[in-house]
Formats: C-alpha cells, structure tokens, sequence
C-alpha cells in the first residue's frame, strides 16, 4: 500500500487491473486504492510476473502492507495481459462497460451494494471516471452526500498534514521580485508561431525555472528522513492544484529539468486535467521532491506556502503585475511577480536560499535557456 500524502496512514484496495499469472512492466497501473484523496491508480516499479495477490478488493490496510508479489526475471519482450479488472464474484456479478474499461463500479462496491440492497445505479461515483467505490456506497447507505463526505475527508487529511508540517518542521521564508520583461517577450514569441491548443503558459516558464535551480542548490531538492537531510536523485516538481470541489493535490512532473518546455507544457495540463477527474497515479502523488504553487489566477501577488513533509521546501509565485522598474538608468514599467521560498530550516540556511532564488530569476532572465 502506497504512501500517498503525509499523513495518510490506510488505503483500501477497491479493485485490481491484473490477474495472477500476468505480464507486469514498470508504470503499469495495476490496482485502485481509495484514500482521503480520492481513488488513486497504483502503478508497479519492477517488469515480472503477478505471481500472487495479498490484499482482496474491499480490504482496508495500512500504508506499508504488501498488497501482491511480482516474480522478477520475466524475458524481454514476453506479451503483457490487457488490463481488465478481476471480475465479481457470481453473486454480485453486474452489466458493466468491456473489460478494457474502468467499471461502472469496483466489483467490491458492487458486492457492498448488493449486500445493502442498493441499487449502484443510483450512487454517483467518485473514482477516476466516475467509478462507485465503497465508501460511495457507504456514504450512500448513511444517507450522506458523497461529494460532502469526501471533501471532509480531504480537508481533514490536509489539516493533518499542514499541522504536522508546521508542528515539526522549523520553516523560514524568503521572496524576491522578479522583473519578467525578457520572458514575456521570449513568451510572445514563441506563442506567436504555435496554435492555440500548444501555446506556452508563464506558469511552466516558472516551473522550468525552479527544477533547473534545483540543481544549483540541490539540498532543496531532498527530505527530511526524522534524523538527517537526505538528497532526491530526480528532481520532480509537485504543483500545486486546486480541486473544483474544493481542497488541492500535488501531482508531480518527474524529471521536470530534463524535460523540453513543450513536454512540460503538455505533461502540466496532463496532470491538472486528471488531478480533477480524479484520475491520478501513485507515483504522481509519491514522487514530488518540492511543491510549487500559485495563487496569482486569484489576484494574490504573494504566496507562502507550509512544506509538505518529507518535502524540504515549497516555491510560491504570485500575479505577474505592471510595477516601476529601474533598467539602465530610467525608470521603465516591467511586468514583475513575487516568488517565494519557504525552507526547512534544519536542512539549509537563509544564504543558501537566497542562492536559490537568485539562480530562479537568472534562468527567467534567459528563457532561451529554459
């Protein structure tokens, strides 16, 4: 059972995409767990074979819990099974959509239902896609709201986690403001030759920035193991994104200093698409090694943020706005934007964040090297 936020501490398994005997490689998604967040894809991290499946759909367990066993060694090339989730058993058998589709409902909500005597027709699902999950039907059977039900559930694993953070990490803040002349220009013109569909948003520009400054201070790019700092080899960027019905997730961009602007572009939209349909994967909610965050579509030209643990460090960025700017002697109108750090104090210092800082506005001087 997967971590998937930092005070999560049990997921329940509500269905699996493989059978025993099938092909695996790495990045497949082969289960859905159901966790204050939502209903989240777990993807596998080694090529082998499903060799046997611990954890029964419906079964609550607590993060660290083998959920299956992979035989390694499987030949390169051997043909994978197409993903199908295990069917119900004969007694809560359902009409559902093809195999190849997520269901209509996990074969252990539709067991739950049948044994409550509701009709999973009637619930409206919160998993990836609208599938019914069983704490949908749960929240059904209560007499509840399952949308009600499950913002609470989130505002109360945020709560958790944002109060652990500002319980046990000794933050401190740093911001500087950022004159963007020369990555607006840079912008226009790449938009300029691109559909609209490809253009380029200053958001990605930001997210650029920050992995790419990583490198210059990678003690940013780390964790908190509970007795040292310990750095994070790839350097994937967590962002920030609010859900519709309230609350937010972090997703992560793995490799975001490897990647070309336009991957990045398109793996942002990727993510905030799916963050909102509830259709994230495992590692996209694990793998974040520092978060960045906006709230300039809300007019805020400031943001500090709280660290999310075992996180060391979280980058704000506010509205970009007109402001009077010094440049060669006169007194010129720039747009400029706020960006903020806020920092584990046990892990670094405020020199060493300032260093950070200043290589972020250096690369958004220079968006040809972004």
């Amino acid at each position: 059972m997967p971590l998937l936020g930092a005070d999560m501490t049990a997921g329940r398994l509500v269905a699996w995409y493989r059978h025993p005997g099938d092909i695996v490689t790495r990045g497949d998604i082969i289960a859905e767990v159901d966790t204050d967040k939502g209903a989240i894809d777990v993807q596998v991290f080694t090529t082998g074979v499903l060799e046997q499946i611990l954890v029964q759909p419906g079964e609550k367990v607590p993060v660290g819990t083998v959920l299956a066993v992979i035989r390694e060694g499987v030949e390169p090339g051997a043909p994978a099974a197409a993903a199908a989730p295990i069917p119900p058993a004969p007694s809560a058998a359902a009409a559902g959509p093809p195999p190849s589709e997520h269901p209509r409902a996990s074969p252990a909500a539709r067991k739950a239902a049948s044994a409550l005597g509701i009709d999973v027709t009637s619930i409206r699902g919160t998993g990836p896609g609208g599938v019914v999950t069983v704490a949908d039907v749960e929240q059904a059977a209560a007499g509840g709201s399952s949308d009600g039900d499950r913002q609470e559930r989130m505002r109360r694993a945020i709560a958790a986690a944002v109060a652990r953070s500002k319980r046990e990490i000794p933050h401190f803040y740093l911001s500087t403001t950022i004159s963007l002349e020369r990555a607006t220009a840079w912008l226009a013109q790449q938009n300029a030759a691109r559909p609209v569909g490809e253009r380029l948003l200053m958001g990605v520009l930001f997210i650029k920035a920050v992995a790419l400054a990583l490198r210059e201070v990678p003690e940013l790019n780390g964790r908190w193991d509970g007795q040292r700092a310990v750095r994070n080899e790839g350097i994937h960027v967590g962002v920030a994104t609010f859900l519709r019905e309230g609350g937010l997730m972090a997703p992560a961009l793995h490799d975001a200093d490897r990647q070309t602007i336009d991957d990045l572009m398109r793996g942002f939209r990727d993510v905030v698409t799916r963050a909102r349909a509830g259709a994230l994967r495992s590692s996209e909610l694990s793998d974040p090694t520092i978060t960045v965050t906006s709230l300039g579509d809300r007019g805020v030209e400031a943001v500090y943020g709280v660290i999310y643990p075992p996180q060391v460090a979280i980058v704000g960025f506010g509205k970009v706005v007109e402001r009077p700017w010094s440049a060669g002697g006169r007194i010129v109108s720039h747009p400029v934007v706020t960006a903020t750090l806020a920092a584990d104090h046990r892990v670094t210092d405020g020199r060493r964040g300032a260093a950070f800082l200043e290589a972020v506005d250096a690369f958004l001087q220079d968006p040809g090297r972004l």
